[in-house]
């Protein structure tokens, strides 16, 4: 692992507390992605305050350092079962240096949403990262991710699905945003075929009602056309 790596790791352990991972446990457990995970029980601000400190003690990162360590921190490809606080850290880590992401990083964010299978981690990736990322390319490769978040939302991948619908939210909130774009998307994952509503297929039309819902507060002047 590397230096940065071994720092987060080190803080996000000395950070926990077995009453919080057992909670946590519980609570994730019930989802696909919760099973096989362990647990430091560190919070959520503690997982920020890491990723803030070692941005500190590692300043200047470049892109490929970041999402070097972004893959250390998720953790696919160790022995061990991968550990919750860090591939949220990792999302964290992402978040915080959204602005060095390019269009290429997309391959990496699909292949940690396929992974991660779990609301609190698909989310915060697609919400913070992925939408942010495309919203900040330049035209010509905007319409490349784009067509990458077409396919998501074609893909027989649940959380894909859903990644590519919670991926507008941030700009849609902040009153700009593709709203059409997310209807289309939206008819594309309630209009299919319906089939028995397993716990996935219910994440997708979870995400489909948390955007109507809540831009049926913020903006109320956006229609939408009830489908499936």
């Amino acid at each position: 692992m590397s230096e940065a790596g071994e720092f987060i790791d080190l803080s996000l352990q000395r950070e926990g507390s077995w009453h919080r991972a057992d909670e946590l446990a519980s609570r994730l457990e019930q989802e696909p992605g919760g099973r096989g995970l362990r647990f430091y029980g560190a919070s959520v601000g503690a997982v920020r305050g890491t990723v803030r400190d070692a941005g500190r003690r590692y300043p200047g990162l470049s892109r490929d350092e970041i999402t070097a360590l972004s893959s250390e921190l998720w953790g696919s490809q160790l022995s061990a079962a991968p550990v919750f606080e860090r591939r949220l850290a990792a999302v964290v880590l992402l978040q915080t240096n959204v602005k060095l992401l390019t269009n290429s990083d997309l391959t990496r964010l699909e292949g940690f949403i396929r992974e991660a299978r779990l609301r609190d981690l698909v989310d915060p990736l697609a919400i913070d990262v992925v939408g942010p990322l495309v919203d900040g390319l330049d035209v010509l490769a905007r319409v490349r991710a784009d067509s990458v978040l077409d396919r998501w939302v074609r893909e027989p991948d649940a959380w894909l699905r859903r990644a590519a619908l919670l991926s507008p939210l941030l700009a849609l909130r902040a009153g700009a945003g593709d709203w059409d774009r997310f209807i289309r998307h939206a008819a594309a994952v309630l209009g299919g075929p319906s089939g028995e509503l397993t716990a996935d297929v219910g994440a997708v039309r979870e995400a489909v009602s948390r955007v109507r819902t809540e831009m049926a507060t913020r903006r109320p002047e956006l229609p939408f056309t009830p489908v499936g």
